[in-house]
């Protein structure tokens, strides 16, 4: 997008702040990690990470964690993107923001999604720079329409969740039964039995 533009203009200078802007969460990323790695804060007063991050630059906890997880799973699944010198190689649109980063941290490791399924997430999030929320669309998708072609799969997922459930409330009920001392030995004794019959499904 720069080549071409005079760098002269404002138009220039407009595209050179906005990718310094974008990408400045990577530099961010990178030393928080550091403070983090080797727990510097300590030095500065600060019991924790969060509290440090907090009250001295502002950043709350959740927001602090997903800049130190993001930086971390570029650099350990994708040095390359770091090496490339994405603020001087990179168009402006192109660069993620953290919150799309932390999506592909989540969507590599989401088994249910295929190779194929995960290299669309990544080339959206690392090539386009794609908004965090159109990500989660396109995460949401794929998951959906891995479940429609794997529809014996999906099925023994939600055989188990019931199984589990029931089992749940069956104890619940067990348990009443034994205290309340209303029905008699044999309906505990069946139920005791029909609950080891489910768990030995699961």
């Amino acid at each position: 997008m720069m080549e071409g533009v005079d760098v002269s203009t404002l138009r220039h200078r407009a595209l050179q702040n906005a990718k310094s802007f974008k990408a400045s969460w990577i530099d961010l990323g990178q030393i928080l990690y550091t403070i983090y790695n080797d727990k510097s804060y300590k030095e500065w007063g600060y019991s924790t990470f969060e509290v440090y991050a907090a009250k001295e630059i502002g950043i709350r906890k959740q927001t602090a964690l997903k800049l130190l997880r993001s930086y971390y799973f570029l650099e350990k699944k994708e040095p390359s993107y770091l090496k490339k010198k994405y603020t001087e190689d990179s168009d402006t649109a192109s660069i993620p923001t953290y919150e799309s980063v932390d999506l592909l941290r989540l969507a590599s490791k989401k088994k249910d999604l295929g190779e194929a399924d995960y290299a669309s997430i990544r080339k959206s999030v690392l090539e386009k720079g794609k908004d965090a929320k159109d990500v989660k669309k396109d995460l949401t998708t794929l998951i959906r329409r891995r479940e429609e072609f794997g529809p014996q799969e999906a099925r023994q997922k939600k055989r188990e969740t019931l199984l589990k459930r029931f089992l749940s409330t069956l104890r619940s009920i067990r348990d009443e039964i034994r205290i309340s001392k209303v029905f008699s030995a044999k309906v505990l004794k069946d139920t005791d039995k029909l609950i080891t019959e489910l768990e030995s499904e699961i």
